[in-house]
């Protein structure tokens, strides 16, 4: 039931996860804004907000995950919407942040769209982003209004405390992985090991070696993003193959597209445990995916930067 008194505070959801929005809205305690969102028959998009907004500290819940395009231009949209009506504030919770992938020039004549992306937000008005995760933590440079950054690490090692493995390694897929793997690694009290792997070219990897020792423990790898699902499979039967008891898999971001799921359904990986960031549909619902809940991280992230307290202490 809405408790949460201050009327300046408002919070809307677009179309992306609408269920993920009702839960932070229970959290705070208030109702979801009334706005609606109409597609005409050639595909632009018309937002209505259906009240008044004027002076108030806005927060719209909207995660780019597929389709990308669609949701950042209902985003877009809103925040242009808001910014017309006089909100005192926009405040852009993205949990997952599309494009993120991304984030520099790896060859001649490349895009930097998680570059593009952040200049589009920041034209359209918001004055702020709250977000989870960033593939690539510089994204926050990208911006130049306040960006906050929570964690999906503390909500995955404490699903895995509670279920009291023996003998843990935690294992980061690849190099740039290692500080998350170390920092998962650090609350459960376990070591860490490394695949060395080579990616020939996008969503294509090829495991090339283990450093540390995985041989009878019980392996959790643990990365961002699992999108199609080959890094993470090959990962977990190359683990195995080197003497690995059971692997575990957990990410912030279920993206898990294309073969992802069937991928994991045949894969050695015992049971892969993601967060809501992105929702997953019936059909991605399978017995060995797990989903927890970023609703109370992000709840309370809002309530926060509205009282205007440290944000800090969530990023732990």
């Amino acid at each position: 039931m809405p408790s949460y008194l201050d009327p300046d505070l408002k919070v809307f959801s677009l179309n992306s996860n609408p269920e993920l929005s009702e839960e932070i809205a229970r959290h705070i305690g208030i109702h979801l804004g009334k706005s609606s969102v109409s597609t005409f028959s050639d595909g632009e998009i018309q937002i209505n907000i259906e009240e008044s907004i004027r002076g108030c500290d806005v927060y719209v819940i909207q995660s780019t995950c597929a389709p990308v395009n669609k949701h950042l231009m209902e985003l877009l949209i809103m925040l242009d919407a808001l910014k017309r009506a006089s909100a005192k504030t926009i405040n852009v919770v993205m949990p997952y942040y599309g494009y993120a992938r991304q984030d520099r020039k790896a060859r001649a004549r490349e895009p930097i769209t998680a570059k593009l992306v952040a200049n589009l937000l920041e034209t359209a008005g918001a004055t702020r982003v709250i977000t989870v995760d960033l593939h690539a933590p510089q994204i926050q440079g990208f911006f130049d209004i306040p960006v906050d950054q929570l964690l999906g690490v503390p909500i995955l090692s404490d699903y895995f405390k509670k279920k009291n493995l023996d003998d843990i390694v935690v294992v980061s897929p690849d190099h740039g992985g290692v500080t998350r793997a170390r920092k998962m690694a650090d609350r459960l009290k376990a070591p860490i090991a490394i695949i060395d792997k080579r990616r020939p070219r996008p969503n294509v990897a090829e495991v090339m070696n283990i450093i540390g020792n995985i041989e009878g423990k019980t392996a959790i790898i643990i990365d961002d993003i699992i999108d199609t699902a080959g890094t993470i499979t090959l990962a977990a039967n190359a683990l195995i193959e080197n003497g690995a008891k059971e692997v575990y898999a957990c990410c912030t971001h279920p993206v898990l597209s294309g073969p992802a799921v069937e991928r994991i359904e045949r894969s050695n990986i015992k049971e892969l445990v993601v967060t809501n960031t992105i929702p997953l549909p019936k059909e991605k619902r399978i017995e060995k995916i797990v989903q927890l809940s970023m609703a109370p991280l992000l709840g309370e992230a809002i309530i926060r930067v509205h009282e205007q307290l440290s944000v800090s202490k969530l990023f732990d």
